[in-house]
């Protein structure tokens, strides 16, 4: 919403850093913008993919790269948006180390692996890190399990990623990170998803595993997944919302551990006025007065 009213203030288009948003068909559960939204300012990176398609940051960056050099090439300030850290790494500082875990994906690795067998995530991984498969033994789902997680992450294999770094474009930029308070985050959580819940997330749900199954890798994100296991009967709907709720919160704090780590950024509670944010941007890039700020 901050973006949308800069939008009044300055010339800007905005380039979701969302990995869940990418994916066409995912509009109430990755709360995207919606068409009035995008009509009144233009965005990017949004419906690209569909859910079984595999996503990953490399990839994410490299589009935003494009994305980010037509927006400025048209004369205009591409503002990035959303709260996936490892794309807004890649794009500004490159891939040269592994990502933390992900419980998600893990979680879904240990399905497969219990539906097809962990020798099925084996050939998963000798098709596209064979180094890392010839290390590791067929049934060692610990750590294939780790080498698939970077990949679906990064879209680098984790025997790369070891050797040498991914060289961003040269992009300059200042980072605004909306940081409230732990029970406030947790209140607006839990808010957002009965919005979600109101404005059709179920129905949705249902027409995504019709029309991609059940098991699309996409599928498996935050929401998604506890409504899923409701459509399946293994929760209630009431449970289904208070788990989703729960590990979105959860989520929500290891986003806040990452971006903590943003040490030049300017950390705010609340939102501060988009005036301000436009006239700081055009006064000069660097952090306001220490008075706007948190301490990191």
């Amino acid at each position: 919403m901050l973006a949308l009213r800069l939008g009044e203030h300055m010339p800007i288009e905005i380039v979701s850093c969302d990995s869940q948003q990418v994916y066409a068909g995912m509009d109430i559960g990755t709360g995207k913008p919606t068409i009035v939204e995008r009509r009144l300012v233009p965005h990017h990176l949004l419906d690209i993919v569909v859910p079984t398609e595999t996503f990953h940051a490399a990839r994410w960056a490299a589009l935003a790269r494009v994305a980010i050099q037509h927006i400025v090439e048209r004369g205009r300030v591409p503002v990035i948006v959303g709260g996936t850290g490892l794309y807004l790494r890649a794009l500004l500082s490159g891939l040269f180390e592994a990502p933390p875990s992900d419980p998600t994906i893990r979680e879904r690795h240990k399905h497969e692996a219990e539906t097809h067998g962990v020798e099925a995530l084996h050939t998963r991984l000798a098709a596209i890190d064979p180094r890392t498969a010839a290390r590791v033994l067929p049934r060692d789902l610990l750590r294939i399990s780790r080498a698939l997680e970077v990949y679906e992450q990064t879209g680098i294999p984790i025997s790369t990623l070891r050797t040498q770094q991914v060289v961003p474009a040269d992009i300059s930029a200042v980072t605004l990170v909306l940081d409230p308070p732990l029970d406030v985050l947790r209140d607006r959580i839990g808010r957002r998803f009965d919005a979600m819940i109101a404005a059709g997330l179920l129905e949705e749900a249902r027409d995504l595993r019709v029309r991609f199954g059940s098991d699309a890798r996409a599928l498996q994100a935050l929401g998604y997944r506890q409504i899923g296991e409701h459509l399946d009967g293994l929760l209630t709907l009431d449970e289904a919302v208070a788990v989703a709720k729960a590990a979105t919160s959860a989520y929500a704090r290891r986003q806040r551990t990452w971006f903590r780590k943003e040490v030049d950024a300017w950390r705010v509670e609340a939102p501060p006025e988009p005036g301000d944010v436009a006239a700081w941007w055009k006064s000069s890039p660097v952090l306001p007065p220490a008075s706007n700020s948190r301490p990191s």
